[in-house]
């Protein structure tokens, strides 16, 4: 196995995958919570602890972590999604203990203070109001909360100014002793260490309440709204139209990112080709595929001018419906599994990309491969395979989401 793994006494996983050429270790702790997790009002909360980490701790201040990292030339950041929460850091080879000390610190031990989360608020309610006055993102959200009006996935990872507003040092202790436990916790490392040094640096180091993975409600897309629009004077109408995707283990999962990549994964890609370069009628123009534990959701972008909706809508649809019926060309899945190779290869010269590799995939309950078994998979994808899963996909009730000048109404016609 390419990769070591150790679960703790008390619950803890430790993975590493040693990489001795290099000079970096990049090394992140990941917590199996994110907005999905979250109760209504709650929605937030993950995305609020990961900023509250950084406000300091019993031992350092804000600006001390901050100086820890600089003057050692080393990155620290964070980051939340809808099911999980990382911190992480990049380090040289010979500084990954202060790495990890600091790092426990701020995820096990961070005073969330009264005054600290009185500041912290209104910097994520100035967030929250960016991405509401930021189209070309919001839409992505208003179709996740179409696709799943009833399951906390269709919520934004940033939550709600109101529930944000309620957020205080009770709130979020005990938000934290609810999740930040030894069972929802793995740390992930790669670059020039040893295991053996990883996992005594974290048992000497992180220290979490000891408590079991939690348990998560299942993903049902099943009262999925098949249009969703919030009318709004910009200067484009941003478009998302998609379907239920499949989850993170699923084992059709390589045969969908090639349907993605010929669809609207890069320049050659068909929509792009029809919509921006023949036509000329977006600038941006895009698919991806977002698989999560249980579920996960295919869906294009486009942004146009708003007299030109109609007809993108309808060009994304006919191409949509081409590759159900059609498939895919040799030519397209020969280019496809090319292209899907060699982004993987390239990404996995980081050490940061293979530290998430390994986290992302433990903490999603994700199958970790190796370089060898990703390209295989990739290579014994057969057009058979494409048209079957197209098929599946691809014919079910479509969902769409729009920002712009534009009514329900005259949309509703589009969506029958």
């Amino acid at each position: 196995m390419f990769y070591e793994r150790t679960t703790l006494e008390d619950g803890l996983t430790v993975l590493s995958e040693g990489m001795p050429t290099m000079r970096s270790v990049a090394i992140g702790v990941w917590l199996a919570v994110g907005s999905r997790d979250e109760l209504p009002s709650e929605a937030g909360m993950s995305h609020f602890l990961e900023h509250m980490s950084f406000k300091g701790t019993p031992t350092r201040t804000a600006q001390e972590i901050s100086e820890t990292f600089d003057k050692l030339g080393a990155e620290l950041n964070a980051f939340t999604s809808k099911e999980y929460t990382c911190y992480y850091a990049r380090v040289l080879d010979e500084h990954v203990d202060v790495a990890l000390d600091v790092l426990s610190d701020m995820v096990s031990s961070s005073l969330l203070a009264d005054d600290a989360c009185d500041n912290e608020r209104e910097v994520v309610l100035e967030e929250i109001a960016r991405a509401e006055d930021t189209p070309d993102d919001r839409v992505h959200e208003l179709f996740a909360s179409a696709l799943w009006p009833a399951h906390p996935l269709g919520r934004p990872v940033l939550g709600t100014a109101e529930a944000v507003r309620t957020f205080d040092h009770a709130a979020s202790r005990g938000y934290r002793s609810r999740h930040y436990v030894t069972g929802n916790a793995v740390v992930a490392a790669a670059g020039n260490l040893s295991h053996e040094e990883c996992v005594s640096l974290v048992r000497d180091r992180l220290r979490l309440p000891a408590g079991p993975r939690a348990a998560r409600p299942a993903a049902d897309s099943d009262g999925a709204r098949r249009l969703a629009v919030v009318t709004k004077e910009t200067e484009q109408a941003h478009i998302c139209y998609g379907f239920k995707g499949l989850h993170a283990r699923h084992e059709d999962r390589f045969v969908l990112s090639m349907i993605d990549t010929v669809l609207g994964g890069g320049m050659s890609s068909r929509l792009f080709q029809e919509i921006r370069e023949k036509r000329g009628l977006a600038y941006a123009v895009y698919s991806y595929s977002t698989l999560y534990e249980d579920t996960g959701q295919l869906t294009v972008y486009a942004g146009t001018r708003p007299d030109n909706a109609g007809e993108v809508l309808r060009l994304i649809q006919e191409e949509v419906a081409r590759v159900a019926a059609d498939g895919l060309t040799d030519e397209e899945i020969h280019r496809a599994k090319e292209s899907i190779k060699g982004h993987i290869v390239l990404g996995m010269e980081s050490t940061r990309n293979r530290m998430t590799r390994l986290g992302k995939g433990e903490v999603t309950h994700g199958d970790i491969l190796s370089l060898d078994e990703i390209v295989s998979r990739i290579d014994s994808v057969e057009p058979s395979d494409i048209t079957r899963v197209a098929g599946q996909l691809l014919t079910g009730a479509a969902t769409l989401a729009l920002i712009g000048p534009i009514t329900e109404e005259s949309l509703s016609a589009t969506c029958e």
